[in-house]
């Protein structure tokens, strides 16, 4: 049997892998450098709560898959798994000394509010350390950002805070989905737009509409007017829709992938009194979001 490399370890759910889990992630490289270890990041490709308490799980930052794709461009090797309940039942000590045999763990980099083990919440981060130390493990606390969380990103973008957001996260909140076909009512009233099918696990601002830059499967970037909601004026209200007008674009999209980097709330989603009250509406969205692209910048 071949045994792992001395590898630094840190894990956490890293959703968002926002300007906190950067400084964890920089503090890894540092001291595998320094300490002559290879540098390993293990994460999950669901919240730990979908399991323990599926009833708390939140809506995620990333989607497996986005994460995946961040995880590739970062300086350190990443491994995503699933946590299930196998995974849920190993106490902390369990899961350290699985740190050390199976991926040859010989330091740890814990975050400050990183707790580990099915017993690990009842335990002080003192005595955690004491695992860390009886095993043999090095402990290494990364600095930290106050106020930078995933909890509280999840909360800001769910407030439609576009802009709170982008200053923890490092970059603007994203959404990937694919283009699927809609009812074309857009194009009628002069104002096509791309609908987007949107992973149920992603978080969704509030309803409203947003201006943001679409990232299009070409590599150009455009504005964009982005609608969430239940388009109340001409539907019964009930199914949500994620639709995105790219300013001055006439191409075919349907198929293709899209990315949305969301810059700013513009207003509430409001019910017309009729297609003309909207189509001035989107119009005058149109230009708000043009004001809105040229602060960001």
């Amino acid at each position: 049997m071949t045994l792992p490399a001395p590898a630094i370890v840190t894990v956490g759910t890293f959703d968002g892998l926002h300007r906190g889990h950067l400084e964890v992630i920089a503090t890894l490289e540092e001291t595998a450098a320094g300490l002559g270890l290879a540098p390993l990041l293990i994460t999950f490709a669901n919240h730990p709560l979908d399991v323990v308490a599926p009833a708390r799980a939140p809506k995620l930052l990333m989607t497996p898959k986005e994460k995946k794709e961040a995880l590739r461009a970062l300086p350190v090797r990443s491994e995503m798994l699933r946590f299930d309940r196998a995974l849920c039942s190993l106490t902390a000590r369990q899961w350290l000394e699985r740190l050390r045999n199976e991926y040859g763990a010989r330091a740890i980099v814990v975050g400050y509010d990183n707790t580990f083990g099915s017993d690990g919440r009842f335990l002080t981060r003192h005595q955690l350390r004491d695992i860390a130390d009886d095993l043999g493990l090095k402990w290494v606390e990364p600095p930290v950002l106050e106020g930078i969380s995933s909890s509280h990103i999840r909360r800001t973008v769910a407030a439609g805070l576009l802009p709170e957001a982008t200053a923890m996260l490092g970059r603007p909140y994203t959404i990937h989905g694919r283009v699927v076909p809609g009812k074309q009512l857009g194009r009628r009233l002069g104002f096509p737009t791309a609908n987007l099918a949107v992973d149920a696990c992603k978080l969704l601002p509030a309803p409203g509409v947003y201006a943001a830059d679409a990232e299009l499967s070409d590599n150009t970037v455009r504005h964009a007017v982005l609608n969430i909601g239940s388009r109340p004026t001409v539907d019964d209200g009930n199914a949500l829709s994620v639709e995105a007008h790219i300013i001055g674009y006439h191409g075919d999209l349907y198929g293709k992938t899209l990315t949305l980097n969301l810059l700013q709330r513009l207003r509430d989603e409001r019910k017309f009194r009729n297609l003309d009250e909207l189509q001035a509406a989107i119009a005058a969205d149109v230009a708000a979001a043009a004001e809105a692209e040229a602060e960001a910048r």
